[in-house]
């Protein structure tokens, strides 16, 4: 799903301006063995106190949306990672690992993965995130600001950069609902809910509530 709005262009403009002053370094690095070998870009130091505080706004921004907190509905979450892209660099195609750590080294099954965009489209060439699934390739290549979520566990990457730079945050959750099924009927639901008269938002509400029960693990 594509969130347009998870930051305004005030809170766009001053992540940039914290990464234009980071440092980077080789995102191989922190590739595990398969991915290593695909992965051609930088990525910024997770150390620097710029990037903790950026770090920090960005997963705010994250927590305080209504429509993350209904569609994710997160558990535990990774550290952010912030990717620069240059001319000639790309990340192929991969699926990411169903284990990491979250802030306090604590391992966590990853669900869902997400890209946020930092650079407006106009001012690069490629770089376009493109997600596999049943249907196909799926290609996302939008405003700076917008992000996008899917299952961890879909091959995916990100096409060369031909000219321009591309930054984007990258992150991943594990979610209360283990099956992304079955929190796209939760989230359909309650958005049922919000529409409903009083009586039938009733009985929504008691069956958003026994699918819960039923599905949620922690």
């Amino acid at each position: 799903m594509e969130i347009a709005d998870l930051l305004d262009r005030e809170a766009v403009l001053a992540c940039r301006d914290i990464l234009a002053r980071a440092p980077f370094r080789d995102g191989a690095l922190t590739a595990g063995a398969a991915a290593s070998r695909v992965k051609r870009n930088q990525q910024a130091n997770g150390a620097d106190p710029g990037i903790i505080a950026l770090s920090q706004r960005v997963r705010l921004a994250l927590e305080r949306h209504e429509v993350v907190r209904r569609l994710v509905r997160p558990v535990r979450w990774s550290n952010l990672t912030f990717s620069r892209y240059a001319a000639g660099q790309e990340y192929g195609l991969h699926a990411d690992n169903a284990v990491m750590s979250d802030g306090d080294g604590w391992p966590f099954r990853t669900d869902v993965s997400f890209t946020l965009f930092l650079s407006d489209p106009e001012t690069y060439v490629g770089g376009a995130l493109l997600i596999s699934d049943r249907a196909g390739e799926r290609e996302y290549r939008p405003k700076a600001g917008c992000i996008v979520f899917y299952p961890t566990g879909y091959l995916h990457r990100v096409a060369p950069v031909t000219a321009g730079e591309r930054l984007a945050c990258v992150g991943w959750v594990q979610s209360f609902i283990r099956r992304s099924d079955q929190r796209e009927v939760l989230f359909d639901l309650e958005r049922l809910r919000d529409a409903a008269v009083a009586d039938s938002a009733l009985i929504l509400d008691k069956t958003i509530g026994n699918l819960l029960r039923m599905w949620g693990e922690v």
